[in-house]
């Protein structure tokens, strides 16, 4: 019988070693990078058991894509424990689109922006 086990969103960027170090600062990731030396062409950030992955495309740039779903657009939505603190950990050290917010469908979600464009939402169900 097969079963997954998870899965990694995977970001493109065009300089892995200063997003993962801000993943690593601001969020509080570990970094598994390859090569080891810089400049890294992709890295694994890992929290928890949770797991991102960055590829470096030299010049890249993300489209800004959440002006065309004005309900939000997500690259990453993490279910964790203790949402509310984690907000507060993070709250003045990250751009926040979204504060904690109770959801219909039962969660508490707040959504964070990274440096290059990926929207991350933590989410609890309390």
């Amino acid at each position: 019988m097969s079963r997954l086990n998870s899965a990694a969103p995977t970001f493109a960027v065009a300089d892995v070693g200063a997003a993962a170090r801000w993943y690593e600062a601001e969020l509080g990731f570990e970094i598994h990078s390859f090569p080891d030396e810089e400049p890294w062409v992709f890295a694994i950030l890992v929290r928890d058991g949770v797991e991102l992955m960055l590829q470096r495309i030299e010049g890249y740039r993300k489209p800004d894509l959440r002006r065309l779903r004005p309900e939000g657009q997500w690259d990453a939505y993490i279910r964790m424990a203790g949402v509310e603190e984690l907000f507060e950990t993070v709250r003045d050290r990250v751009e926040i689109l979204t504060p904690p917010t109770r959801r219909p469908y039962g969660d508490t979600e707040f959504e964070v922006l990274d440096p290059n464009g990926y929207v991350l939402v933590f989410s609890e169900l309390i």
